[in-house]
């Protein structure tokens, strides 16, 4: 009934009513005064059925053919699946997780045996914000009877970009060709900046060996004041520029 009333909404409600009234909890009687029982087998009840497609199309007309396109249930939004802005169709072409199977979901080693070995570099920076008791002392050099702050954190620096693939699971063993790490102190921000640069030549990147360099660094510095302050931060780990590989030349814009 609902479907006739959809596409024949203009037909008088008059004539709707008139079949409403017709009908009963028990059965309900056809224009035609003939009266149908419900019925619990099969035969009486496509009987029925055929009776009430009848009367409908005696009070509405035939039923008209719906197009395929609106066939579709729709979804909440009442779009039809396959134009729903959530659908993969609309991310197609978009950018995927390397390290994620696609048909699986499952994490996954990138595989780069075919590509060709291009120099490659990637250059990252932190921040630790020592405040202003343990800025002093690091200036000093007073910090820490482990020695100096600076030296100890730029060779704890190099020593991790060399163990990234040992930190992170899916990162490839890579032949570094150099690394660098520079740590210097800024008094206007009571803080140590930290740059790390790592370089190759090889098959894939060292976005991750330069992270790792900063990073650890930057925990290395924490380590040897944490006795003078709790309250140090460690922020701005980012990359800030990489080079080679099939996407080029990459530059933070702002820092």
């Amino acid at each position: 009934m609902l479907r006739y009333c959809c596409i024949r909404g203009k037909q008088s409600i008059a004539s709707l009513l008139e079949l409403q009234k017709t009908c009963s909890s028990t059965g309900y009687s056809t224009l035609d005064g003939h009266h149908h029982s419900h019925r619990h087998d099969q035969t009486s009840v496509s009987s029925t059925s055929d009776d009430i497609n009848a009367d409908m199309e005696r009070i509405f007309g035939s039923p008209v053919s719906i197009p395929d396109s609106f066939s579709s249930s729709p979804t909440a939004s009442g779009m039809p699946e396959s134009s729903s802005p959530s659908s993969s169709s609309s991310v197609a072409g978009s950018r995927q997780l390397t390290h994620t199977d696609p048909d699986t979901g499952k994490a996954t080693m990138v595989d780069v045996s075919h590509k060709s070995s291009t120099a490659r570099s990637a250059t990252a920076t932190a921040k630790v914000i020592l405040g202003k008791e343990a800025f002093q002392l690091v200036h000093d050099n007073h910090v820490s009877k482990k020695g100096d702050v600076l030296t100890v954190s730029q060779l704890a620096g190099i020593m991790g970009a060399k163990q990234t693939s040992q930190l992170i699971p899916l990162c490839h063993p890579i032949l570094l060709s150099d690394v660098s790490v520079s740590l210097t102190l800024d008094e206007d921000a009571l803080s140590v900046g930290i740059w790390a640069q790592a370089t190759t030549v090889g098959p894939t990147g060292v976005e991750m060996e330069a992270l790792t360099a900063a990073s650890v660094a930057a925990l290395t510095v924490y380590d040897m004041c944490k006795a003078a302050s709790k309250m140090i931060e460690i922020t701005d780990i980012r990359l800030v520029e990489k080079k080679g590989g099939k996407s080029g030349h990459w530059k933070r814009r702002h820092l």
